[in-house]
């Protein structure tokens, strides 16, 4: 099963996002781009300045590549190849992101490796992308897994990652100062500790509406997806200070004892990293989707949001005949992906869901959280391989990315499942790789 992967937050499997329908009208025609792997998934990346759009992907010989063009100039593509190649491992994700000088940074290829890591001049000419060996400390970047770039509330770039392996590593923030042209640490401290015993799996940090950042995580005991548990959350204004949702600080490293937890949900619970997803409500607050079995043993879908004083958490799904019993190391073939809440007609909140390929919205009562109704729907895949016409929708992955005048880009090729990072018995076709435009109206 194929899935579309837009999230560029850190994660312990490839994850789907379902988007709702654009608001953009007109559309242009589908854009060719390369070849690429398609022996197995793998998050690419997408970005965009005021004159470039920026892909960087793995190409048909499975080399990270990164291309751009002019916004205004589809014919115009430039191409740069770097000096690292992927494997089997669909946690080695591409992140990409350009700093406020315009210089362009590029990461991945990274499971519990050295970094590897490419930065442009101020000019973002793929063509000017270097090697950079170390960005802080090469002792704690020797063992680099989930990179991910983002902005904070100045528009520095920021660069975090986990440093160590599964049930056994810590996260790590540094900022970077585009005028030294370096890098150094954010935090005194890295944000969590898992005291050698477990480490956390994020979803985040997402800047909300509310003027905060909000990050997700699960701790895990161990390499085996059934390990999760805790579901826990944090904010901070600056990725500095961080605190619970009542505003009682938070002294990092972050640990287990110390931490806000939302539900208290055990080992073998039922809840997998990566699919505990940060929302918003109409009033701006902070919701959380995720998973976990109830008392018969069925996965179900619950919904928690912080009310004054504690989280109201509620069981928004009423499944009788479905458990993903999902267990094991290595990328899974996952069977059910959540995304955040948001605001639906007036007094409604829209919970997305895509169970065994299947896209589905939840409704529920935007005040109590009760479930209304549940339907489905067209997912993002499902669309996209409708414009290209005959492709393949169960093998469709997606990025996508919005530009500065409103026009989205939604980038679409075809691969196979993640295969718990084992070479394929038979390597498909390369995938041509398409870039979708849809226009503002």
């Amino acid at each position: 099963m194929r899935r579309a992967v837009i999230r560029a937050l850190s994660m312990g499997l490839v994850g789907l996002s379902l988007l709702t329908a654009a608001t953009a009208q007109t559309t242009n025609p589908p854009e060719a781009i390369d070849r690429v792997w398609a022996g197995h998934s793998v998050r690419f990346a997408m970005a965009v300045s005021k004159t470039h759009l920026y892909v960087a992907y793995y190409d048909a010989n499975r080399q990270l590549t990164v291309a751009q063009r002019p916004l205004n100039n589809a014919a115009h593509w430039i191409y740069h190849k770097v000096d690292t190649w992927l494997g089997w491992d669909s946690h080695n994700s591409v992140a990409m992101a350009l700093d406020r000088s315009g210089a362009l940074h590029v990461a991945g290829n990274m499971h519990v490796d050295p970094l590897t890591y490419f930065r442009s001049d101020a000019s973002g000419d793929v063509r000017t992308l270097k090697r950079v060996p170390v960005m802080v400390d090469a002792a704690r970047e020797s063992q680099m897994t989930y990179p991910v770039f983002l902005h904070n509330a100045e528009g520095r770039l920021v660069y975090k990652y986990r440093d160590g392996s599964s049930g056994r590593g810590n996260e790590v923030y540094t900022v970077y100062d585009e005028a030294a042209w370096c890098w150094s640490a954010l935090t005194s401290a890295p944000l969590v500790d898992g005291e050698g015993q477990r480490n956390a799996y994020f979803v985040g940090p997402v800047a909300g509406p509310d003027g905060w950042f909000h990050i997700t995580w699960v701790w895990r005991d161990s390499p085996m997806a059934e390990t999760n548990h805790e579901l826990s959350y944090a904010r901070s204004r600056d990725l500095i200070h961080w605190e619970k949702a009542d505003g009682a600080p938070l002294p990092l490293p972050i640990r287990l004892k110390d931490a806000e937890i939302v539900d208290p949900v055990p080992v073998k619970g039922g809840m997998i990293n990566n699919n505990t997803v940060i929302g918003f409500d109409a009033d701006k607050r902070v919701t959380i989707t995720y998973h976990k079995y109830d008392a018969a043993g069925n996965t179900q879908i619950w919904l928690a949001r912080r009310e004054g004083k504690k989280w109201n958490r509620q069981q928004i799904s009423a499944w009788t005949d479905y458990r993903w019993d999902f267990k094991g190391g290595g990328s899974l073939n996952s069977e059910l992906f959540v995304e955040g809440a948001r605001p639906g007609p007036a007094g409604q909140l829209i919970v997305p869901v895509t169970r065994l390929g299947q896209a589905l919205e939840f409704v529920v009562d935007a005040r109590t959280l009760t479930p209304i109704a549940e339907r489905q729907v067209e997912s993002l895949n499902a669309r996209a391989a409708a414009r290209l016409g005959g492709t393949d929708v169960t093998r469709v992955q997606t990025a996508q990315t919005t530009g500065p005048d409103g026009r989205v880009y939604t980038l679409v090729w075809q691969a196979l499942p993640p295969h718990r990072d084992l070479p394929q018995q038979r390597i498909p076709e390369p995938s041509d790789l398409i870039l979708l435009t849809d226009m503002p109206q």
